[in-house]
């Protein structure tokens, strides 16, 4: 499972993201150009030390992007507020890329062409959105639960052994 952020604007969620993918064991790839420098405190800030735990890269471009996914043969999985499949209903598969779309403008028709599904998270009618962060968690959350992908979990918390209980 991978995460991919197509021109993010918002330094802290970034940060935010690529320190969930650090923890979760789960590449991600930011797709620029993006709305801030990469280098910018603020991202540096929400990402913390666990940036250099994080496995990312960085594509030059929408088209540079495309072209490494098809070649890996990897699904893209659009995250959007149009999506037509609630995400608990979708089947994931581990090779699968999750694709959210910049904070605020989301992300052009052929972005979305591209996709293999448009996935949404259903919230109440009167809201626009979840934000961009908490949406990559609940839906990466998903993804690894259908998958068994648990790499970043050890083998024995996994099985159960050695945990204790009070």
């Amino acid at each position: 499972m991978q995460i991919a952020l197509y021109q993010p604007d918002i330094p802290q969620n970034t940060g935010t993201i690529l320190r969930l993918c650090a923890c979760m064991g789960v590449a991600a790839h930011i797709i620029e150009p993006a709305g801030f420098p990469i280098s910018d405190r603020h991202f540096r800030r929400a990402g913390m030390d666990y940036l250099d735990q994080a496995n990312w890269t960085r594509h030059d471009s929408w088209t540079k992007f495309e072209e490494w996914r098809r070649l890996g043969g990897h699904r893209l999985l659009l995250l959007t507020t149009k999506g037509a499949t609630p995400y608990l209903d979708f089947r994931y598969q581990a090779s699968d890329i999750l694709l959210f779309g910049r904070e605020s403008a989301g992300v052009p028709q052929a972005v979305a062409d591209a996709a293999d599904a448009r996935l949404v998270i259903p919230i109440r009618p009167e809201l626009r959105s979840l934000n961009v962060a908490m949406a990559a968690a609940m839906a990466l959350a998903e993804a690894l639960r259908q998958t068994g992908d648990r790499k970043a979990v050890p083998d024995d918390v996994r099985s159960g052994s050695g945990m204790t209980h009070g």
